[in-house]
């Protein structure tokens, strides 16, 4: 069964591409941060990370969805509720930015999480690939607390179109 929901907006904020993400797990804010700072956790849905994630701490890291492969450095890290991350792409292809943001915060919604996940600094004619991977990642997320299986490889050919035909907010 083919989950049809489109989690993404997109817009454009000084010149540059911003993806947001907005979804509401049925885990506890705490289960939530744990998944998303604790490197083995991290390993079970996102990919390897090795490396200090405190904050000014420095890791490399390779998600294992998308293939992205990289440096990050942790530069807010306020648990449970948020994070904010300044992450280099260790190849990045023609047009694609070295570096990037990614923000993420937790709030509670009754016995459940509500996150926002939000990723920064990309070309905009690149914006829907991007939001088609930034959901994978949060379907990853989703499945990992939820004990299901990580997004299947196909996943990105079926929210492409779908993020190429969202309008993009000139912010």
């Amino acid at each position: 069964m083919t989950d049809d929901r489109i989690l993404g907006t997109l817009r454009t904020a000084d010149g540059a591409g911003v993806v947001r993400m907005e979804d509401r797990f049925d885990a506890a804010v705490d289960e939530v941060w744990s998944a998303l700072t604790e490197p083995d956790r991290l390993g079970q849905w996102l990919g390897r990370f090795e490396g200090d994630l405190r904050v000014g701490g420095e890791f490399r890291a390779h998600f294992s969805a998308t293939g992205w492969q990289g440096t990050g450095r942790v530069d807010a890290c306020e648990p449970p509720r948020h994070l904010l991350l300044t992450l280099r792409d260790a190849d990045p292809q023609p047009g694609q930015p070295e570096e990037g943001v990614t923000e993420i915060t937790l709030t509670s919604d009754g016995d459940g999480t509500i996150v926002v996940w939000e990723e920064r600094g990309m070309p905009v004619n690149l914006i829907a690939a991007y939001g088609a991977g930034v959901q994978m990642h949060v379907e990853d997320l989703g499945a990992h607390l939820t004990g299901r299986d990580r997004v299947h490889a196909g996943r990105f050919d079926e929210l492409y179109p779908a993020y190429q035909a969202l309008p993009i907010d000139p912010g």
